[in-house]
């Protein structure tokens, strides 16, 4: 076997750029696509070539040998726990799933069963990622002490057209939007040892304001929409971490690190690309970009943006592919089921202090993955120069 047959659960608003990527890359082939609307299964077998079935027909199709989980949260668990039942590798959106323990429960599952059990972001590994964490690994910065996270917007209803999972339990910008910065950080610094936080929600309801068939609903928000955490690392680093969709505008950058000799920035973690910068004893910025790397150069733009905001890196599947490859050569994957359940173990302890206050200690713990050569990158790509 040189490829995995890949299906496709769920086939909303982000299966276009996983089923756009896909023949980019090796190991990994669309075979088939469903949904529980299955209008959508169909229009999206018909553009990418795929055949469209139901859930269980393609839990059941020999074809098949991993799962993609695109559905929303609270799907999840249900939809990776069938995939890995029937004999099925799973590679999840974020988060693994919406409840720490369902977590566990799917670790346990594959582990008892074989099988591979990945799990978004998986940005880490595009070009911003791997230079963010070469910076860090080579002692530019020394030992680091401290730093600081920020995601700050206004939240989701002005773009997506049926934004009112974002607002319910299992979503808000901590399980939504965290994996990308703790999964960034983790792979960084490695992993998180204690949080303590506070919480609140800023607006009682939000109004729809995308175009579709939604727009102007009122939406009940329940869940926090604003978390402020201080999470302390094994290493010794103390960061503040703080997230909100109550924030029109600001003007933090997405990850500073501070460290002995020198200070740094990380790339934006919701895309592949990016620059890093880094000072050396408070010397000016030096402003490192990795566009030129593969899975960096600018590939995507949401037509939600305005024209003047630039295209993004935006190489979905790597995770994907690098699954793939653990598979097909024995080998480790880095976006792994262990790594996505302690990020999800640590954004429950952020909300449980949130609402109780004091410090929680995290008990999972977890490697940071290997890093990924340009070499290894490589050998997943079969597409044009990117």
């Amino acid at each position: 076997m040189r490829e995995l047959g890949v299906g496709v659960v769920g086939c909303g608003v982000i299966s276009t750029i996983y089923m756009q990527n896909m023949p980019l890359f090796r190991g990994v082939r669309l075979v088939a696509c469903a949904d529980l609307a299955a209008e959508l299964a169909r229009s999206q077998a018909e553009k990418f070539g795929a055949r469209a079935l139901t859930i269980d027909a393609l839990m059941r199709d020999p074809e098949v040998d991993v799962v993609l989980n695109l559905t929303p949260p609270n799907a999840h668990f249900e939809v990776s726990h069938a995939a890995l039942t029937a004999g099925k590798h799973v590679f999840t959106e974020k988060p693994l799933c919406v409840s720490a323990e369902d977590g566990r429960r799917l670790l346990r599952e594959a582990d008892g069963r074989g099988l591979k059990l990945g799990c978004a972001p998986d940005t880490f590994l595009g070009a911003g990622g791997r230079l963010a964490r070469e910076t860090v690994d080579s002692g530019q910065i020394g030992r680091v002490l401290a730093g600081s996270c920020f995601l700050m917007s206004h939240g989701m209803e002005h773009w997506h057209p049926n934004p009112e999972f974002f607002f319910k339990p299992g979503g808000g910008p901590i399980l939504d939007i965290g994996p990308y910065y703790l999964g960034a950080l983790c792979n960084l610094l490695g992993p998180v040892a204690s949080v303590q936080a506070l919480s609140s929600t800023g607006f009682a309801e939000r109004i729809v304001s995308a175009e579709g068939p939604r727009k102007g609903d009122r939406i009940k928000v329940e869940t926090p929409t604003t978390v402020m955490a201080l999470l302390r690392f094994a290493g010794g680093a103390d960061l503040v971490f703080s997230m909100s969709w109550d924030v029109w505008k600001h003007g933090h950058p997405p990850i500073e690190l501070y460290g002995t000799e020198g200070s740094f920035r990380a790339p934006d973690p919701n895309f592949f690309g990016g620059v890093v910068e880094v000072t050396a004893r408070g010397e000016d910025w030096r402003v490192l970009d990795s566009s030129s790397r593969l899975y960096g150069k600018p590939n995507w733009r949401s037509p939600n943006w305005a024209p003047t905001l630039p295209d993004r890196a935006n190489y979905r599947c790597l995770g994907l592919a690098d699954l793939a490859s653990a598979v097909l050569h024995g080998t480790p994957h880095r976006s792994s089921g262990a790594f996505a359940s302690h990020v999800l173990d640590v954004m429950h302890a952020i909300l449980q202090a949130g609402v109780g206050g004091g410090a929680i200690r995290i008990e999972s713990r977890v490697e940071r993955p290997a890093p990924l050569s340009d070499e290894e990158a490589a050998s997943y790509w079969r597409g044009q120069a990117a």
